[in-house]
């Protein structure tokens, strides 16, 4: 077989791939089948493979279903809400009416490029019950201080509106490069038709961002599936854990307890969901295309 120059270019990023991406998931795979914690780390011996136990014990613990279910909501009331707003959005900063599209495109992006940790922690003061913005804003209307963080029913619909503030910009950007792609005869021709606003938006925009709005509801599904910053820094999967997510489930087992085959068992699972979610969404994009 001759050599070809593209390998050698490409040997420095594949190496670096299988190094620190395939072993390492590999070798998870393989832990999530063990006992593996923290004595095994100091000896080797009392590393033993456990078969399917560590996944019966998962499918058998009212925790990880707190976790999954924890996360389901999240995921299901927050994505499709990050979404819409990135699109209204999107929409109103590529009219041809909105001036200064680049301060405003600036500062809706801003809160994705800021650090999360320091943006929960600023969010933490916002919804304090005492002291916060929040309750203070809603003091004016007769609204009575609401405990956002330390009640269950409001701890989770609370990191909902901080996740949509955070990273509806990004996908904000991506619709905005999908809107300028649409021929703008479309739109004149329908005019023409007499077609009005809403006709205009459900029969060219959103057909025309069909392939734009898959992928942005894959990566934004992805990353909503691994909410963890948020209710580690802001409650710690409090109160009543009513904010643990499957990924602050796994890093708790795993870093906290030091039951590492437990905690790969976790991260497998949660790999299945998210692999099952995203074919779910191409397949049925490909439904609607064909």
């Amino acid at each position: 077989m001759k050599f070809k120059p593209v390998y050698f270019f490409l040997a420095p990023a594949l190496t670096a791939i299988f190094v620190f991406f395939f072993i390492p998931v590999i070798s998870a795979f393989i832990i999530s089948f063990t006992d593996f914690d923290i004595y095994a780390i100091g000896d080797y011996s009392k590393f033993r493979f456990t078969g399917l136990d560590n996944y019966y014990k998962l499918f058998d613990n009212q925790l990880f279903w707190k976790a999954l279910t924890n996360t389901f909501y999240f995921v299901i009331i927050s994505g499709p809400i990050s979404i819409a707003v990135s699109l209204g959005a999107a929409m109103i900063l590529n009219s041809k009416l909105v001036k200064f599209k680049g301060i405003f495109r600036l500062v809706y992006f801003m809160p994705v490029v800021t650090t999360l940790v320091a943006v929960s922690i600023v969010w933490r003061f916002i919804y304090h019950p005492e002291f916060g913005l929040l309750n203070y804003g809603l003091s004016f209307v007769g609204i009575e201080k609401i405990d956002w963080l330390g009640d269950p029913f409001w701890s989770m619909p609370s990191i909902i509106i901080l996740s949509i503030w955070k990273n509806f910009g990004y996908n904000m950007i991506i619709f905005i490069a999908g809107l300028q792609n649409i021929p703008e005869e479309l739109y004149e021709a329908a005019q023409i038709e007499g077609a009005n606003g809403w006709q205009r938006f459900t029969k060219i925009t959103l057909p025309m961002l069909a392939p734009t709005t898959v992928f942005i509801t894959i990566i934004t599904m992805i990353g909503y599936f691994q909410l963890f910053a948020e209710p580690y820094i802001m409650t710690q999967g409090g109160p009543l854990d009513s904010t643990l997510s499957i990924v602050l489930y796994m890093y708790q087992e795993g870093f906290r307890w030091w039951n590492m085959g437990y905690s790969s068992a976790i991260a497998f699972v949660l790999f299945v969901i998210i692999l099952a979610g995203t074919l779910i969404q191409m397949w049925v994009q490909k439904r609607r295309e064909a």
